[in-house]
């Protein structure tokens, strides 16, 4: 395939294990140079009557072997510490990061999951810390770099009021969350309601967590059930399209109706 110009991935021949080993470490050591991302490397054998002879398993080959990379480490600083309320309550805080790249992806947030973690690992504003990508998919932050922290640095703890509606914040007894006590929390309304009207759900297209904040700041819906008394009136204005669109939506309202229960639930 090279030789007629196709692009292929970059491979060698190698006689002995020892050999297989140091081309594994070549490739872990330049995978940022090349045009694609990796995680892995992977060591099979160069003939077809070999390859014959060991066969397979039900789903593997007996003459090949997957080696996986260790997850990507850099450093980045941390920004600002936000604290996010979801729709059970619960306060959950995130670091910004400096944009750090990870795994061919830009990230430019870590998530701190709840106190303990934090007090844990003394993260602090302005840290620099030491960040991976967590199964290659979700930044997280292994540890600070102390000897690069600013002398007013403080520790940081979440807040006793929640950012949202000011209740009281209450940890769990039997856990590390931290949970707002308000009993109408517009972030706990918002998260709820998207997650009622998600595609996992009952899946009504075209209502999304924007549109819901909205709806909600507009006073046209209080709980998921106000959802199915909204009128053309209540939604036109939300649009430039105007009635075409929030026409839409209420034919996708109404056809979550018929909707099986194991989605209402």
């Amino acid at each position: 395939l090279a030789s007629l110009g196709f692009p292929v991935v970059p491979y060698q021949r190698c006689e002995t294990l020892d050999a297989c080993c140091a081309r594994i470490d070549w490739i872990g050591d330049n995978r940022e140079t090349f045009p694609f991302d990796i995680d892995g490397a992977v060591i099979k054998i160069n003939d077809l009557a070999q390859r014959q002879y060991l066969g397979s398993t039900a789903k593997f080959p007996r003459w090949a072997v997957a080696y996986k990379y260790p997850p990507e480490k850099k450093e980045s600083r941390v920004r600002d510490i936000v604290v996010q309320v979801g729709r059970t309550g619960v306060l959950t805080p995130r670091a910004v990061v400096s944009p750090v790249r990870l795994a061919g992806t830009t990230g430019t947030s870590a998530t701190l999951h709840n106190q303990d973690f934090i007090s844990e690992k003394d993260i602090r504003i302005g840290d620099t810390v030491t960040i991976r990508k967590a199964g290659e998919i979700i930044p997280e932050i292994l540890a600070v770099v102390p000897e690069k922290r600013p002398q007013d640095a403080v520790p940081f703890r979440l807040p006793s009021v929640c950012p949202v509606c000011g209740a009281p914040v209450e940890r769990d007894p039997d856990g590390a969350a931290m949970r707002c006590t308000g009993a109408e929390c517009p972030a706990q309304l918002s998260r709820n309601i998207a997650h009622f009207v998600s595609r996992g759900a009952m899946d009504i297209e075209g209502l999304g967590e924007a549109l819901v904040d909205q709806l909600i700041a507009g006073g046209h819906i209080h709980s998921p059930a106000d959802i199915y008394y909204l009128q053309l009136d209540d939604l036109k204005s939300l649009w430039k399209s105007g009635t075409r669109a929030a026409q839409k939506l209420l034919d996708s309202i109404a056809a979550s109706r018929s909707a099986d229960l194991s989605r209402l639930i």
